[in-house]
């Protein structure tokens, strides 16, 4: 169980510490462009991931395990993800967390019903994270996500990459 628990609270880390790098690299250059209304929208997501982020550095912390290996990898995919996609427009931008966040509510989901019987206050706080990402998903669509140009394509790249770096950053 302690194993399983110090993959589950790496990959979320991991998880959450990409979203930041997205969000402010969009917000960046959304900010940059001038389209101030959009990187506000952008930085109110990155603040709730940051939080997110803060809560697994702490049971990081506490429970001694160490984070992913490949953190400054990620960093630099995310960067590139945020950078590319708000280059692409709003909708793209908007069609990343899309994708990003329904990858990641189904996986939060997963975990939740893994971890509830055996840790209940885990289970309570991946579900109140779960729920925020849920809102930035619906919020994309809202904004025209399925619109963006390639949408299916995009998506489903997008998507393919943040499984692939789920399952490593469980192990590396």
């Amino acid at each position: 169980m302690r194993a399983r628990t110090a993959e589950i609270l790496r990959v979320d880390h991991a998880g959450e510490y990409g979203a930041v790098q997205i969000y402010r690299a969009q917000a960046a250059v959304f900010r940059a462009g001038g389209r101030t209304e959009l990187a506000t929208d952008m930085e109110r997501m990155q603040g709730q991931e940051a939080v997110h982020l803060a809560r697994f550095e702490t049971l990081l912390n506490d429970e001694r395990v160490r984070p992913t290996a490949l953190l400054p990898a990620w960093r630099l995919a995310a960067q590139a993800l945020g950078v590319g996609t708000a280059l692409m427009g709003e909708k793209a931008a908007h069609a990343c967390t899309e994708a990003v966040e329904s990858v990641i509510a189904e996986h939060y989901a997963d975990q939740i019903a893994e971890v509830e019987g055996r840790d209940p206050a885990l289970a309570a706080e991946l579900t109140a994270f779960r729920d925020e990402e849920v809102e930035h998903h619906d919020h994309a669509v809202e904004q025209g996500a399925r619109e963006a140009p390639g949408y299916r394509l995009l998506s489903a790249v997008i998507r393919t990459g943040c499984r692939a770096a789920i399952r490593i950053s469980e192990r590396v």
